[in-house]
Formats: C-alpha cells, sequence, structure tokens
C-alpha cells in the first residue's frame, strides 16, 4: 500500500508565525494610536508635569544635566533619568507639548512588547495576544502613559528586570536576560529609588528551584546579578557623588544627601506625607487600577491555587511578585495610586493564561456590564444633569470654565450602545471598547477642554500683555507651572523660603525699579498684606482653584521690603 501523502499548508496561505507577526504588528499599531493619540494637543498639567519638563528645559538651557534643577535651585528628590529622557526628546521635537509625553509613551509600549513576547515564549502566541490587549486594556496602564510622571518609566525598567529574571528562571539557563534583568533594575533606581522591584521574585523562586520547577540559583550568579546593578548605578552615582563632595558648593553636598538618604530609605520608612492606612492599596487604588482584569479575579483565585499546587511556576512567581510589591507598599505609611503600576504587567503575566476560559465565562461578563452600566450611567445623567442646568453643575461649570456635558453625554451613550450591540454575555469586549472610546475622546475633547484651565498658558500670555514682554515679573510662592509658561523675565525667591520672607523680598526688588516689576500672586496670600494698593492691581482670573492678581510695582510703594537677599532669576524659555 502506497505512503499516504501527509497535508500540506498551501503555499499561498500565511504561516501561523506570519499570522502572529501580523497581529502583532497590529496590537503595536493600535497600542501606538491610542497610547499616542493628543501628543501637541495640551501643556503639562499639575502636579508633576510641569516640574519634570522644567528640570528638562533647564537641562538643555544650562547644559547642567549631572544635578538636576528647577527654577534656578537644586531638585533632588528624584534621580535624573526621566529629567534626561524627557530632555531628550524635547531638543528631537523642539517643543515642549510635543516632546514632554514621549517618555512615558515610549515606556508604555516597551512594557507592551516585554509582556507579549514573555507570554508568547511561556504559553504560546494566542495567549501572548490576549495578554496584550489586556494589558492596554487596564485602566492605570494606559492614564499613566498618558501622564509625564516618572512611574511608567520606571515601570518599563522594573518590567525590563523581572522579563530578564523570568527568562532565566523559568526558561533559562539564560545568563544575558539575568545580568540585562539586573542592569534594568539599576537604571529603575536612578529612574526612582525602587527599581529594585523585581527582586520580589526571588523568594519564590528560590522555593521554586528547590523543588526543581526553576533554574537553580548560585551564589556567583547573585555576584554577577549585583555587580551589574552596581554597577549602572555608579555611572550616575559615583560622578554625582564626587561633585558633590570636592565641590565648595554645600548645596551640592545637600543634595547628595538628599537624594541618598532622605528620598529613599527615610522616605520609606518615615514618610512625611501622602499618608494613608494599610489597606488602602486593597480597597481604594487596585478595585480601579486593575479594571477591568479586576473582574475576573474571583474566577481567576481559584484556577491560580489549582495552578500552584500543581506546581506551575509560570504563574506562581510572576503572582508571588504582585503579592509581595503590594505588601512592600503598603507596609510604608507613605501611598500613593501611582506606586500600584509595576504590579500591572505581572499580573497581565499571571492571569493571559487564564483568559480563554474567562473571557465566554458568564459571571465575568455580568460583572464587566454591572460596571459599564454605573460608569456610562453616571456620565449620562451628569451630562443631562449640566445640560439641565443643575446647581452644583453650574457651579462646577461656572468655578473651572467648562462645560463638559456634550462630552459625557455622548460617553454615555457609547456605552448604551455597546450593551445593546453586544449583550451583557459580552460585557467583558463591551466594556474595553467603551474604554477605548472614553481614551479617545479623553485625549483629543477632554484636552481641548481641561487645558486652558489646568494650565496657566493663557494667563501667563494675558500678563506679558499688560505688563510689556521685557518688563520684569516676581513669583512668590510659584507654582513650577506658571514659571514653565512664563512669556518675560521671571524671578522668584526660593521655593523652600518661608512665605513672609518671599514676599518681603519681593516687595523689596519691586521697590527698586516699581515703573519695570510687577508681582503675579494669590488674592489668599495678598489679603494677609494690607499695604498692597489693589486699586492698582489688575484681576487675573481664576487658576488652578485660586484667584490671581497682577501688582504694579507702585502698589507695594508702602509695604516694608527686604532688600538684602536677591531674587532667583530664570530665563523664559520657549514652550510652543
Amino acid at each position: 500500500m502506497p505512503d499516504r501523502k501527509i497535508p500540506t499548508r498551501p503555499t499561498f496561505l500565511p504561516s501561523p508565525e506570519h499570522d502572529y507577526r501580523l497581529l502583532w504588528t497590529m496590537l503595536m499599531l493600535f497600542a501606538l494610536v491610542l497610547l499616542g493619540l493628543g501628543i501637541g494637543l495640551r501643556d503639562p498639567w499639575p502636579a508633576d508635569e510641569p516640574r519634570f519638563a522644567l528640570n528638562a528645559l533647564e537641562m538643555l538651557d544650562t547644559g547642567q544635566f549631572w544635578f538636576p534643577h528647577r527654577g534656578g535651585e537644586l531638585y533632588p528628590d528624584k534621580p535624573p533619568v526621566f529629567m534626561w529622557l524627557s530632555a531628550l526628546a524635547i531638543a528631537l521635537t523642539g517643543s515642549v507639548r510635543m516632546g514632554f509625553l514621549l517618555p512615558t509613551v515610549l515606556a508604555a509600549l516597551g512594557v507592551l512588547a516585554l509582556i507579549v513576547d514573555l507570554t508568547r515564549r511561556l504559553h504560546g502566541p494566542r495567549i501572548a495576544l490576549l495578554g496584550g490587549v489586556a494589558l492596554i486594556s487596564t485602566l492605570q496602564f494606559v492614564l499613566q502613559a498618558k501622564t509625564a510622571q516618572i512611574d511608567m518609566v520606571l515601570t518599563f525598567f522594573t518590567t525590563l528586570g523581572a522579563y530578564g529574571l523570568l527568562r532565566h528562571a523559568l526558561l533559562g539557563p539564560a545568563r544575558r536576560w539575568w545580568l540585562i534583568g539586573w542592569a534594568a533594575m539599576g537604571l529603575g533606581i536612578i529612574t526612582k529609588g525602587v527599581g529594585f522591584l523585581p527582586l520580589l521574585l526571588l523568594p519564590a523562586w528560590l522555593w521554586l528551584a528547590r523543588r526543581g520547577e526553576a533554574t537553580p540559583l548560585g551564589w556567583k550568579d547573585l555576584a554577577q546579578g549585583v555587580a551589574a546593578l552596581i554597577g549602572v548605578i555608579a555611572l550616575w552615582g559615583v560622578p554625582m557623588i564626587l561633585i558633590a563632595t570636592f565641590s565648595d558648593d554645600a548645596s551640592l553636598a545637600a543634595y547628595r544627601d538628599n537624594i541618598l538618604f532622605k528620598q529613599t530609605g527615610e522616605r520609606y520608612a518615615n514618610a512625611w506625607h501622602h499618608h494613608e492606612p494599610w489597606y488602602y492599596y486593597i480597597l481604594e487604588v487596585l478595585p480601579w487600577a486593575w479594571l477591568p482584569l479586576v473582574l475576573g479575579l474571583p474566577w481567576a483565585v481559584p484556577a491560580w491555587w489549582r495552578r500552584i499546587k500543581r506546581g506551575d511556576a509560570r504563574i506562581l512567581l510572576p503572582l508571588s511578585g504582585v503579592i509581595l510589591i503590594v505588601l512592600f507598599f503598603s507596609l510604608s505609611a507613605g501611598k500613593r495610586g501611582v506606586y500600584m503600576l509595576p504590579t500591572i504587567p505581572l499580573l497581565v503575566l499571571a492571569l493571559a493564561p487564564l483568559l480563554p476560559g474567562l473571557l465566554p465565562r458568564r459571571g465575568p461578563n455580568w460583572l464587566a456590564t454591572v460596571v459599564l452600566v454605573f460608569l456610562g450611567g453616571v456620565f449620562l445623567v451628569a451630562g443631562l444633569s449640566g445640560w439641565l442646568g443643575l446647581p452644583a453643575l453650574t457651579e462646577l461649570s461656572l468655578r473651572y470654565g467648562i462645560e463638559p456635558w456634550t462630552w459625557w453625554v455622548l460617553l454615555g451613550l457609547v456605552a448604551a450602545g455597546l450593551l445593546a450591540w453586544l449583550r451583557p454575555r459580552r460585557g467583558i469586549a463591551a466594556l474595553a471598547l467603551w474604554l477605548v472610546a472614553f481614551w479617545a475622546s479623553w485625549s483629543t475633547w477632554g484636552y481641548l477642554l481641561q487645558d486652558p484651565v489646568r494650565s496657566p498658558r493663557d494667563m501667563m500670555t494675558r500678563v506679558a500683555q499688560l505688563t510689556g514682554d521685557q518688563a520684569w515679573l516676581a513669583l512668590p510662592s510659584f507654582d513650577e507651572e506658571f514659571l514653565l509658561q512664563s512669556r518675560q523675565p521671571t524671578v522668584h525667591f526660593g521655593d523652600n523660603t518661608p512665605l513672609p520672607a518671599q514676599f518681603s523680598r519681593a516687595f523689596g526688588w519691586m521697590q527698586q525699579a516699581p515703573a519695570t516689576r510687577w508681582m503675579l500672586a494669590e488674592e489668599s496670600h495678598l489679603e494677609d498684606y494690607g499695604c498692597v494698593d489693589m486699586a492698582q492691581a489688575h484681576d487675573m482670573g481664576q487658576q488652578n482653584s485660586d484667584e490671581w492678581w497682577l501688582v504694579t510695582g507702585s502698589a507695594v510703594s508702602g509695604c516694608q521690603g527686604d532688600t538684602g537677599a536677591a531674587p532667583l532669576f530664570v530665563a523664559p524659555t520657549t514652550v510652543e
């Protein structure tokens, strides 16, 4: 009997690998559009974005890249890596508006690529693509990708660190990736001190290695990894320490001590702000930050337990990292919701193999439907109430100068349309599509509505028109966004200087040349100084929830001023 020929795939059909590459490319392009949408439509917004934009601009203006400055003063709160990336993006684009969001968008795309690749190696291409979709559907992940804060860049380095460690642990031995992972943690530490978070994978790894379910770890491996981490940190830390130690500038020594000690161990062990209870993350942050992933946890937890009992290291390792990161940050009194961002890629790694079973289940889809009904209902009711002139919303509109009613009603109608189309049995898909619609409208319509309120660009332009763009402007008790948007030579009197001393210096400085020197200050601060002639002041309206006044030099002639201390001068910058 002749051998039967084994059917082969027709040559004109794409191979499974080709299918995966095509779908991977489409996923990355979709993520690029979703995350990059809106770049160039808004300015940096408080609280953190203007500060980092100022850091970057002053690096470019002064050429001082080793010690970040903000308004002429040293900024010791964070290491400089994120500021370097921001400065590079602004220099390449020639614009703050075009450049300040690029580092976080690119970091988010890097996280997505790493998680999809590692999931493919662990669970196959289909699971990898589902995991990628889950990642870019997660609320906090997209929010931080569209926010110019350090945390998304930190998350890229912690994810690269976890990627290197997990490649070695689960697919190894892979010593090259092991060392890359440690080097990435070093970069994470000089981005924001907690870049060592992937080390929280080690307890479960050591246990698994003992059971023969993960690559064994030797002292030589650990020594090489620590050397790679320290070596990367030293590239910045050693020159910084040497310059600060041997400089005659006492402020550089203060910067060195602050960045090495106060902003690391002391900030964790004895936090001086953002105090929250121990359950803050579990009850107040993760229910929204992990949305919609959190909706699958009631079914995922039993499935995880079954797999862990079978010794599935692919689940236990990333899941142990998620649990220990939440525990680590919960033990500190100082807490911020954004600290949970590095848990999301690890959560997706642990959840991805369960997605084919979870997505068709009735329970998660009904939960997603309930969430979408709630979100769509809130937006629809709020928008309609604003149209009808509900007093509370009318007051809100008058206070901030925006009327988002049409936008909100449209989001409510989109939710209703998706629910009618996909029905509760596909509630997860409906919620994911609604989130895409939300982020697309947020990044366009939302940016255009909010930017005049959250950025003082228009106010600072009016200030320059009233004073003349060559007049000098004092900003006592300044916020970074005002300094960033200044259109004229601007001075301040020390961000850490007590407020009465700042105003005393401002009055003395203005009295030296009252015809060409002005001051922009909050009404609540000026009320403490009856010596200011408010008849010579211009009401600049509300910005950042405060009323602002532009005061002429002659309006403070009766005020007691201190002329002994010179102000810090900040050159105007172009922020178009």
